[in-house]
């Protein structure tokens, strides 16, 4: 026995397998979606730090402007400065202006003037290097109070802290978002691998139970329904087994019989000639058999012989009737050739069609009782005489059931039912003939013959080169 040449499964190495990859997927998703949310977070947040210091600066100035403005009628007051040491401990620095001058510098002259016009100031500028928020409130007389308050040179520093903890977060939701999507994806995944290690194991009765997903729901009813199929095959080619090793049984069975009399002398030299003649028979019968055996072994190989010419098939047809009428004589069974008087061009290996044509009207000879009609008919395709032609066996025999039909060409299994009821050959004949058809780019049916009996149909491509001439 040969060995097999089926590998080992791989092993499964790191990064590899769905789930790992699924993981990894899902990380960089993950990562790429924290990282577009920092993109976009950070500037808001920082934006939205700024307009609460803004605020914050505002409402100081508005209370700074409330408790100053009567004391800015004075002179300077231990309460002002007091107030001004407050705010400086908060970072803010204070300038007070009086009559539109303000008392120390260090602002700009615009915010000055503004303020000594009785305008409030809200607004950003780069004092001495640095980004700074300046709020001013006008008060009567050309007084007024502003507070400035310088901002960091790197505001995101201040934002980043807060949101690392929630970005992290997000990331390690998708990871663990990931590893459930990878084990849930790869659970259908490989319990379909183990079924089908153990349909290539032997296992028939194995079945995927089908699960939504859609995707999954087919992969499950695909490997239930190849499991299904596995199992019909094996046990159609267990019972054409038996069957064909019965069919070599007989034959070789008589053989031996008629040999071992022979060979004991039980055959005296008047009955050898007879006995010569059964034996030449059985070896016949076993030639066809093995013959048949070996065109359907080779019919799917690239290497099987044909060789396609421009035939007439109402002359083969013709040929091959005139050797059956003798034949169906013989045995009282009426023979009658429908052929149209014009040629039906095909192209066809006519060789093989001939097999054809014999294997058919013997499988039909086979069955039909004496005074059953054969008809062998030819007849072009359709009303174009160069659109290919139709070769069809008629008989009067027993017939096919419906349920006969639909399996007829498959190898054996007509031969199953019928043995043992009726005449039956070996189970090959319907089988080949439909593979050369097939070969020879036709196609073939089985149906029901006005004649009462089995009807089988061979449709033949046509003849190109007469076709593109006749254009």
């Amino acid at each position: 026995m040969a060995e097999s040449t089926v590998a080992p499964p791989p092993r499964h190495r790191p990064g590899r397998t769905l789930t790992s990859r699924a993981v990894l997927v899902t990380c960089a998703v993950a990562l790429v979606s924290v990282l577009v949310t920092a993109i976009v977070a950070v500037p808001l947040a920082v934006r939205g730090v700024e307009r609460h210091d803004r605020e914050a600066l505002a409402a100081q100035a508005r209370l700074a402007a409330e408790v100053l403005r009567p004391r800015l009628e004075t002179g300077r007051t231990t309460d002002e400065e007091r107030i001004v040491r407050q705010l400086n401990a908060q970072g803010v620095d204070a300038y007070l202006v009086r009559g539109g001058v303000a008392e120390r510098p260090g602002l700009p002259p615009r915010v000055v003037r503004r303020v000594a016009e009785g305008r409030n100031v809200s607004t950003r500028r780069v004092i001495e290097g640095r980004r700074t928020l300046i709020e001013g409130r006008a008060l009567p007389g050309g007084n007024g109070v502003v507070l400035t308050r310088a901002r960091p040179a790197a505001p995101w520093r201040q934002v980043v802290p807060s949101l690392w903890l929630p970005l992290l977060a997000g990331l390690a939701a998708g990871v663990a978002a990931g590893l459930l999507l990878a084990r849930r994806l790869a659970r259908p995944i490989r319990r379909a691998a183990d079924a089908a290690a153990r349909l290539r194991a032997g296992d028939r009765a194995v079945r995927v139970p089908v699960e939504p997903p859609d995707e999954v729901a087919d992969l499950a009813y695909a490997l239930n329904g190849l499991a299904a199929a596995l199992a019909t095959s094996e046990g159609r080619q267990r019972e054409f087994l038996l069957s064909v090793s019965h069919e070599l049984r007989t034959p070789l069975t008589a053989i031996r019989g008629y040999a071992e009399a022979l060979a004991d002398g039980v055959i005296g030299p008047a009955d050898a000639a007879d006995a010569g003649r059964t034996v030449l028979a059985e070896a016949q019968r076993l030639d066809r058999l093995v013959s048949d055996l070996l065109a359907l072994a080779r019919l799917e190989a690239a290497d099987f012989p044909l060789e396609p010419v421009p035939v007439d098939l109402a002359r083969l047809a013709a040929d091959a009737g005139r050797t059956w009428a003798d034949r169906c004589a013989a045995v009282g069974v009426p023979f009658r050739a429908e052929i149209p008087d014009a040629p039906v061009p095909v192209h066809t290996d006519p060789g093989r069609i001939r097999q054809v044509v014999d294997g058919l009207l013997e499988n039909a000879l086979r069955v039909v009782p004496p005074g059953a009609p054969i008809v062998l008919a030819v007849r072009a395709s359709g009303a174009d005489p160069l659109a290919g032609g139709v070769v069809e066996v008629r008989d009067g025999g027993p017939g096919l059931t419906d349920d006969d039909l639909a399996v007829a060409f498959e190898r054996g299994a007509l031969h199953q039912r019928y043995r043992g009821v009726r005449k039956v050959g070996s189970g090959l004949g319907l089988a080949l003939a439909a593979g050369l058809v097939r070969r020879l780019g036709g196609d073939v049916a089985a149906g029901h013959a006005p004649e009462g009996g089995a009807a089988f149909t061979v449709r033949l491509p046509p003849d190109p080169y007469r076709t593109r001439t006749s254009l």
